[in-house]
């Protein structure tokens, strides 16, 4: 689940008067790169809080990002448009997944603009809450992963996104400083296991 939640921002952009299901196909259209901050917050069934944290991202589609988590998380996950990299920096472990894997019938395939989303979703627009337009996301695969995802559009853009998986537990995202269409270092979509470090998964 933790690789996914690290390409639920591929894209960032939306016209400002358009619809939820308008705006997210603006935004797969307008938006090539793009660099922002986050804060991240998961809760159970119960609404009870189970994590809370922060950090930074940049991607450049298709398929190349760079998720960094602060502590207490405090991982770093890279997509190189090939393998998907999660590296854990207290356990000192990296999961690696080949990126046809990672992606499929999951977010990522939403953000990344894929050309089969509407064989593997069910996108409906979702009406207004907290000055949002929400567009709803359902995988069509049972064995997803997750239950669906909430896009959340404002005046800027992408704003916030919501993962319910299939254990009743939601994470929440907001996006802050965002830059849209920046010049981004191919270096920064380079992952290499540090030294000593234990490597699972697919090479």
């Amino acid at each position: 689940m933790k690789y996914v939640l690290a390409v639920l921002v591929l894209a960032l952009s939306a016209g400002a008067d358009a619809a939820s299901l308008e705006r997210y196909k603006d935004f797969l259209n307008g938006t090539q790169s793009a660099r922002a901050a986050f804060d991240q917050k998961v809760v159970d069934r119960n609404g009870k809080l189970v994590q809370e944290t922060r950090g930074t991202f940049v991607f450049q589609r298709p398929g190349r990002f760079r998720w960094v988590y602060a502590k207490p998380a405090d991982q770093v996950i890279v997509g190189d448009g090939q393998r998907v990299w999660i590296y854990d920096r207290q356990l000192n472990q990296v999961t690696v997944r080949k990126m046809s894997a990672a992606l499929g019938s999951t977010p990522a395939a939403l953000l990344a603009g894929s050309s089969g989303i509407e064989q593997s979703f069910v996108l409906s627009d979702a009406g207004a809450k907290d000055g949002l337009e929400w567009m709803d996301a359902r995988p069509k695969d049972r064995e997803a992963g997750f239950e669906r995802v909430r896009m959340g559009f404002g005046e800027g853009g992408l704003q916030a996104m919501e993962l319910t998986d299939n254990f009743g537990q939601t994470t929440f995202l907001r996006f802050s400083k965002l830059e849209r269409n920046p010049k981004v270092n191919p270096n920064e979509f380079r992952f290499d296991p540090p030294k000593g470090a234990d490597v699972l998964g697919e090479k």
